[in-house]
Order: structure tokens, then C-alpha cells, then sequence
């Protein structure tokens, strides 16, 4: 072996130990870390954890206590395509609707040809079991013929039960609960300039609940 070959592998030796060197040295200096969270942050964006627990459902019965039948109409429009609800409508897709609330489940509604899911039930369409049924009409009777798939909001939920109740039932509403209307109750953000705990001698009576 030749001087200049003996020179030409003593540079590339030279040259891999220098790369060696370089490797070694850039590894200590950008040297990563293990990150707490994964990923980026998101601006506007809240992690379940940071959120807190999902808030309880409103019973039912609270929220008939301002449900609105007007705006029942409107959600029912997505019922209409299945359903009639006047007096002495025909059944479609699904049966008629009139005089619904408190009525059996899965019974009568001129020979409608109810689910056997359906009619493993049992009881009435009171006011509670409407609105489980109408959130998740699948969960409610497993096997069901019904596609809807429910609804989410149980303001909406509430108003379009309004509006059934009001299409030939007409059932007194459902007392609220004394623990629920408890948890309605407010109070004074700030207390009275002059420390005093009773209200102004010249407030006006609360009205009583019809």
C-alpha cells in the first residue's frame, strides 16, 4: 500500500471521527425532554379534566315548568314526517300522537302494529318516561322499529311534550321535585349597604306560585 493511499483512508478515519465527535456533541446540546402533555395547545380549547364532571340532568319535571308549547310546534316538524297528530289522523311510519301523554304504551292507536320492545313496556307515557323515550328511543326499548335517533336537549325535550300534552291530554304537569326547586332558589349577590340582614321595609311581596 502507497503513502498517498495510506493518506487518503488516514482523512476519511479522521473525517468519521470528527463526525463521531459532532454527532455526540449536538445530541448533549438539543437535548430533548419528555413532555408533560402531548401535542400542542389549542387556544379556546378545555380538557375534560380541566372542565370538571359533566353537569347532572335537569329533571324533567323542572324543566316542563317552563316549557314552551309554541316552540314544541317547531321540534314536532321534525316528528312530522312520521307521525300525525290531530284527532283522528292516520297512522304513518309511526302511529297518531293525539292524546298521547297518559296514555298505555304500545297499546290502542287504531291497530298501530307496535314492537314487541315496545310492548314488553308496560305502564303509560307520562311525563318522565316521554322524555327518557324521546332522548334515546333505542336505549329506551332495544329492538324498537323507531329510527330516530333522539333528542339531546332537554329543553327541547321538554317543549315538544308541552306540545304533545296539549294535542288532546292535557294532564296536569308534574309537581317539581322539593329538592330541585331548592336548587333554584336564588339569592342577593350583595348584601344591603347598611348591614342590615332583613329586606327594605318597602320591598314587595313575593308572588305565590299558581
Amino acid at each position: 500500500m502507497d503513502i498517498r493511499t495510506n493518506t487518503i483512508l488516514g482523512w476519511i478515519l479522521a473525517a468519521l471521527f470528527v463526525a463521531l465527535g459532532l454527532g455526540n456533541l449536538s445530541h448533549l446540546y438539543f437535548k430533548s425532554e419528555k413532555l408533560e402533555k402531548p401535542g400542542f395547545p389549542i387556544e379556546g380549547a378545555v380538557e375534560a379534566s380541566e372542565a370538571g364532571p359533566a353537569a347532572p340532568e335537569v329533571p324533567i319535571e323542572v324543566m316542563m315548568a317552563s316549557a314552551d308549547v309554541t316552540q314544541g310546534a317547531e321540534v314536532f316538524k321534525k316528528c312530522a314526517s312520521c307521525h300525525t297528530v290531530t284527532q283522528g289522523g292516520a297512522n304513518g311510519i309511526g302511529p297518531n300522537l293525539w292524546a298521547t301523554v297518559g296514555a298505555a304504551i304500545a297499546a290502542g292507536k287504531g291497530g298501530y302494529a307496535f314492537s314487541d320492545a315496545l310492548k314488553g313496556k308496560g305502564g303509560k307515557w307520562d311525563f318522565a318516561t316521554l322524555n327518557e323515550w324521546i332522548t334515546n328511543p333505542r336505549k329506551f326499548a332495544s329492538g324498537t322499529k323507531m329510527s330516530f335517533a333522539g333528542l339531546a336537549d332537554p329543553a327541547a325535550r321538554a317543549n315538544v311534550i308541552a306540545y304533545l300534552n296539549a294535542q288532546g291530554s292535557n294532564i296536569p304537569l308534574p309537581p317539581v321535585p322539593a329538592a330541585a326547586a331548592a336548587n333554584t332558589l336564588t339569592t342577593p349577590e350583595d348584601p344591603p349597604l347598611d348591614g342590615n340582614a332583613g329586606a327594605p321595609a318597602d320591598a314587595a311581596a313575593p308572588a305565590e306560585a299558581e
